[in-house]
């Protein structure tokens, strides 16, 4: 079944599978997911993810959660530029996401990067999503 926002059912399925405490979850494979997949292992939100190809020759990505003293470390992931409404910002505008315990994830002309990293290459872009 085709999916309208395919970032947004990947972090569906990370929430769902967070509140029932699963150690991995899988979805479907595609660039924009493994950028962003890329930049919640980079900022330690999970654990590692890997790429697995079914014999139908679908791929999908294995996302291994992370927890610490039983606590999901995402506590709340949530889309924030959707396909009917898009969220742009220029670098001097780029949100503070929980007083900086947060991370907001952009997609920027230099690709797909966490709201400090943004700051630093001094680029502003789409926001994809917050996490906490």
């Amino acid at each position: 079944m085709p999916v309208n926002d395919p970032l947004g059912d990947m972090l569906t399925r990370i929430r769902n599978a967070l509140m029932r405490s699963k150690r991995s979850v899988s979805t479907p494979a595609s660039a924009l997911r493994r950028r962003v997949l890329d930049v919640l292992k980079s900022e330690g939100y999970i654990r590692d993810y890997a790429e697995v190809e079914h014999a139908n020759g679908q791929k999908e990505y294995e996302i291994e959660l992370k927890y610490y003293e039983g606590d999901a470390v995402i506590s709340e992931i949530k889309r924030i530029s959707k396909p009917g409404r898009r969220v742009y910002s220029g670098v001097k505008d780029l949100p503070l996401v929980q007083n900086g315990l947060g991370i907001a994830i952009l997609s920027t002309p230099k690709g797909v990067m966490s709201d400090s990293s943004a700051r630093e290459a001094n680029v502003g872009g789409e926001i994809l999503c917050h996490v906490v």
